[in-house]
């Protein structure tokens, strides 16, 4: 089996809580966090080190010990913050089981969360005071401690513990700092999106997702130099286990302030480092050649480009050099970028590899903790998702003619299962394999290539299947396609391959002014016509649907198709 190298040293614990231990310990007086702040209109930042943070986790843990929470269940919702991570570390390293939960959830959403985690306690940002409110009002949770955030006058907060941990300490309570997690025993409970059935809620050991850390340390050049922008909504596994990564390698983590602000959080911070989802990465490309094409520098850019890859041949790489005013766009430090979550135009990362950006992406999901595969500096096949982690192993079954079938997954990081929900465990949990629900396949050197979601493929009554995800990937390269979602529509007891596209507003306005919406219609049925010119006739699109409003997502920006087919 090829799998990605060993690249890089790294000491393989059990738990998490011994790789925060180690960075603790190893990169002490180092900047762990900076965090902003404004008061009186003035934005400071405070540096957190390593070794404060440590001393910040102990005193939390310790005063949630100290209200009776040792081997609960403490669930927590909330933006990405401070505090968050701080709850999160704390629960996970000395206390008990955490259950980080989707911040976009309503209000009897969370409350059956919290009903079918069996959570003790719960621990909120306090704009969700109104939410526990009602939720404490209706009396349908096990939730006996309501934890705020920040200081609230009806609820006990964590500074408070934080207090109290302290004076226990100076009693000398070490039951935090003694505990011991048991590697296999359950460390989380994370609820999948659920777009299309009850969210499943997957149980992950510290085993789990300490196997996963130390892969990912071992395979990518992640530097104790580094500054991460913290973008991934940390209740997904994708978002807690890169956070836990970084970390783990003494890198400084700074928090995104929400979308709008990237760039500007890219700059202000002199971010390095930058794990974020496809979507997001194919609109800072559009974005940037937008700029080239404005400035009327199209073919002078794309000349250097040119020359810029004839001299890498040579082992000559002058990338940052001559792209400078490109990488300054993103604070000029920025050198790796890791897409996940959904698979990524090869073009966008092609194109921001040519500008000297390191971008890779990866592939997993919540019952693996999350990563499965990945590229690596030495290990890049545009297209595809890349080589297993060096402990999983991946196979392909039920293949059909062209080689794609069902992607199969076995390694430590593989979750214990399903939370109550036995069935469902037994459907993907066979012989130690995971079954992943992915359709795909692999290259004679071992990359793995996707080829969609095995309930999204469009099964037509000649027995021709049609995967989705290869034609938007086609589709999403027109200049005007913001969104795109292909599906099969029902008609005379068979399907019709459709297409919906929501277009970019901007484009349109500047390049078809005044233009009415079924006359561009017509311009994108032409364009589409073409597209169909290059694939066989069964994949041929045939209905066309046309928007201008978002598509619904979930919190990773997923599209959900289910709930977007109803409405076309």
């Amino acid at each position: 089996m090829i799998c990605l190298e060993k690249i890089y040293e790294a000491k393989e614990y059990g738990t998490i809580k011994e790789y925060i231990r180690d960075a603790i310990k190893k990169f002490a007086d180092k900047d762990a966090f900076i965090l902003k702040s404004k008061e009186n209109n003035e934005i400071k930042y405070k540096h957190v080190s390593f070794k404060e943070f440590g001393e910040e986790v102990e005193e939390l843990g310790t005063g949630l010990i100290g209200l009776g929470l040792q081997n609960k269940r403490i669930a927590i919702i909330g933006h990405n913050s401070y505090s968050w991570v701080k709850s999160y570390i704390s629960v996970v390293c000395g206390v008990g089981i955490v259950v980080p939960l989707d911040k976009g959830l309503q209000v009897n959403e969370i409350e059956m969360s919290l009903v079918r985690s069996k959570a003790d306690a719960i621990i909120f940002e306090n704009e969700y005071l109104p939410i526990m409110e009602e939720i404490k009002k209706n009396g349908k949770t096990n939730v006996k401690e309501f934890i705020a955030m920040n200081k609230e006058e009806k609820y006990i907060c964590l500074a408070d513990l934080e207090e109290e941990g302290k004076e226990l300490l100076k009693k000398d309570d070490r039951r935090f700092r003694r505990y011991k997690p048991v590697p296999d025993e359950l460390a989380t409970i994370i609820f999948t999106s659920g777009t299309t059935s009850m969210a499943k809620a997957v149980m992950l050991s510290n085993k789990n997702i300490a196997s996963n850390i130390y892969d990912l340390i071992c395979a990518e050049k992640i530097l104790s130099t580094d500054v991460n922008l913290l973008f991934l909504p940390l209740h997904h596994t994708f978002g807690s286990t890169q956070m836990l990564l970084f970390f783990s390698n003494g890198a400084t983590t700074v928090f995104c302030d929400g979308l709008r602000h990237i760039q500007e959080n890219l700059k202000e911070y002199k971010v390095t480092t930058f794990v974020c989802v496809p979507l997001l990465l194919e609109v800072m490309y559009k974005n940037i050649w937008k700029a080239i094409e404005k400035q009327g520098k199209t073919k002078l850019i794309k000349s250097i480009l040119n020359v810029s890859n004839f001299l890498r041949i040579f082992k000559i790489d002058l990338r940052r050099k001559l792209f400078k005013q490109i990488i300054d766009q993103f604070g000029g430090q920025l050198r790796f970028i890791i897409s996940g979550a959904a698979a990524i135009n090869k073009e966008v990362a092609k194109g921001f590899n040519d500008f000297g950006i390191f971008t890779i992406q990866g592939y997993g999901l919540t019952e693996t903790s999350p990563v499965l595969t990945g590229e690596s500096e030495y290990h890049v096949r545009y297209g595809s998702v890349g080589l297993p982690l060096p402990s999983v192993q991946i196979k392909i079954e039920d293949k059909n003619e062209e080689g794609i079938g069902e992607i199969v997954a076995k390694g430590p990081n593989v979750m214990l299962g399903y939370y109550e929900m036995e069935e469902e465990t037994n459907k993907v949990l066979k012989d130690g394999w995971f079954y992943t629900g992915d359709l795909g396949y692999l290259d004679k050197d071992g990359f793995l290539f996707i080829t969609g979601r095995k309930k999204n493929v469009i099964v037509l009554k000649n027995g021709k299947n049609v995967y989705p995800e290869e034609i938007e990937q086609v589709i999403t390269k027109l200049p005007y396609v913001s969104e795109v979602m292909v599906f099969g529509k029902e008609k005379d007891d068979d399907l019709v391959v459709s297409a919906k596209i929501v277009y970019d507003k901007d484009y349109v306005k500047n390049n078809y002014p005044n233009i009415k919406e079924e006359e561009l219609k017509e311009i994108i049925w032409k364009d589409i016509k073409e597209i169909n010119k290059t694939m066989p006739t069964y994949k041929y699109i045939k209905n066309l649907v046309i928007s201008d409003e978002p598509m619904i997502k979930t919190t990773t920006a997923k599209i959900k198709r289910f709930e977007e087919i109803k409405n076309c």
